[in-house]
């Protein structure tokens, strides 16, 4: 019956300020009210996250237990935290190894660039462009030592990932390699994850 009227009520319900003319800053994306959890700031521009595929889900479960075996006390794996490079780009990666010393407590909402060792995008159909370009050039631009970019491998199931590098000298990622089955990485600390342990979560 009240059509218009939920219309009407959505349209005040989601009344977005307009966007400053040089773009929002960081700190717009922790003090604006009401932002969707998990936006990203890209560029000056809020990114919103599309809900999670499940194969997205299982793949961030089975590195993140994989990490928090195989990391030393000194460092620390946490999923989608806001890692902060610049005024103007604060994004989320998926997962992000990160010094221990960096956490100051359970208020924290942010991490700084110059504390994280690896970024790690999980590929999604609507983020391909962003976790396969953007991100990584930025995260290289600020200095993170070590970038992962997770896909689908053919069978659909189970995941592949290209493990990444930064040449300190250009700041620029160097491909190391692409991992299928069996992940093993001596950066940012030796790890050892079964890839093909993703159909038994």
């Amino acid at each position: 019956m009240g059509g218009t009227m939920t219309a009407e009520s959505v349209e005040h319900r989601h009344q977005w300020p307009v966007p400053p003319q040089d773009g929002y800053t960081v700190d717009d994306l922790f003090t604006l009210p009401d932002l969707p959890s998990h936006t990203e700031l890209i560029d000056g521009s809020l990114i919103f996250v599309s809900p999670q595929r499940y194969f997205h889900f299982l793949v961030i479960e089975l590195l993140m237990k994989g990490l928090r075996q195989a990391l030393p006390p000194e460092l620390k794996a946490v999923r989608e935290m806001a890692v902060v490079l610049d005024a103007k780009n604060a994004p989320e990666p998926d997962i992000s190894v990160v010094r221990s010393s960096a956490i100051s407590g359970p208020d924290l909402s942010r991490f700084q660039a110059k504390d994280v060792l690896l970024a790690v995008e999980v590929v999604s159909p609507e983020s391909e462009s962003r976790d396969r370009t953007t991100k990584p050039q930025k995260y290289a631009m600020a200095g993170i030592p070590n970038f992962w970019r997770v896909e689908r491998g053919g069978n659909g199931s189970e995941p592949v990932v290209h493990v990444y590098e930064l040449d300190p000298l250009t700041k620029a990622y160097v491909h190391m390699g692409m991992q299928r089955e069996q992940l093993k990485v001596g950066k940012p600390h030796a790890v050892e994850i079964d890839l093909t342990a993703v159909d038994e979560l």
